[in-house]
C-alpha cells in the first residue's frame, strides 16, 4: 500500500487569492518545489484535495478549473518529475446558482469523499498519510479521515487554529511554511520496509 500526503489548494501550495478563477493568478508557495521533493524522496504520492465553489457559483466553468489544474501540473511536474500526482475536486456548494453543483456533497469537505477516491485510486494506507492545510475545514476532513493533520499559518490558518483547539481537533503539527510542514511529516512518517 502507498502513503500519500493531501494538500489543500488555496492557501497551502497556492496563495490564498480569494477564488482563483484564472491561470495568471496562480503563485505558489514559497519553498514548493523542494518540500514536494523531499516528501517524494520518502515515499510519499503528493495529492491536492480542493473545495471548488467557484464552479457552484458560476464563477467559472469544471472546464475552465481544469484547464487552470492542467497549468498548475505542468508548472509543477516539470522535466518529467512528478511532483504532484493528481488532484481531486469539489465543485459543490449549496449557496451556489449551478442546479447540478448546488448540493451538500461528501467530496465536499469536511467530508471525505474525495480522500476515499484518491485512496482508492492509489491504495493509499491512510493511516501512514497525512494531510497539509490552512483551515479549519481541512483540519476537519483530515480529522473525519483519521488522518495525521498539519496546520499551515498561512492562508486561513491564522484565523482557524483557534476554532480547531475549541473543537478539540487534534493537530500533530502547526507549520510556518511548507518546509517546516514537510519536515515534521518526513521525521514522523512510517519508513517504507
Amino acid at each position: 500500500m502507498n502513503k500519500a500526503v493531501f494538500f489543500d489548494r488555496d492557501g497551502t501550495i497556492n496563495k490564498e487569492v480569494n477564488y482563483l478563477t484564472r491561470s495568471e493568478d496562480i503563485e505558489f508557495m514559497p519553498g514548493l518545489f523542494d518540500a514536494l521533493e523531499m516528501l517524494k524522496k520518502a515515499g510519499f504520492l503528493n495529492i491536492i484535495i480542493t473545495n471548488q465553489s467557484a464552479v457552484a457559483r458560476g464563477l467559472l466553468s469544471v472546464k475552465e478549473l481544469e484547464s487552470i489544474h492542467r497549468e498548475f501540473l505542468e508548472r509543477i511536474n516539470l522535466e518529467n518529475k512528478i511532483l504532484i500526482d493528481d488532484i481531486f475536486y469539489s465543485p459543490y456548494h449549496v449557496d451556489g446558482v449551478i442546479e447540478k453543483y448546488k448540493i451538500e456533497h461528501n467530496d465536499r469537505k469536511p467530508g471525505i469523499g474525495l480522500i476515499e477516491k484518491a485512496a482508492e485510486k492509489y491504495k493509499i494506507n491512510l493511516e501512514e498519510s497525512f494531510f497539509v492545510g490552512d483551515s479549519y475545514t481541512d483540519m476537519k476532513c483530515a480529522s473525519n479521515a483519521k488522518l495525521k493533520k498539519v496546520m499551515m499559518m498561512t492562508g486561513y490558518g491564522k484565523r482557524d487554529i483557534e476554532k480547531c483547539r475549541s473543537e478539540k481537533i487534534n493537530i500533530e503539527s502547526i507549520a510556518g511554511d511548507l518546509l517546516e510542514a514537510v519536515a515534521f511529516i518526513v521525521n514522523n512518517s512510517v519508513l517504507n520496509n
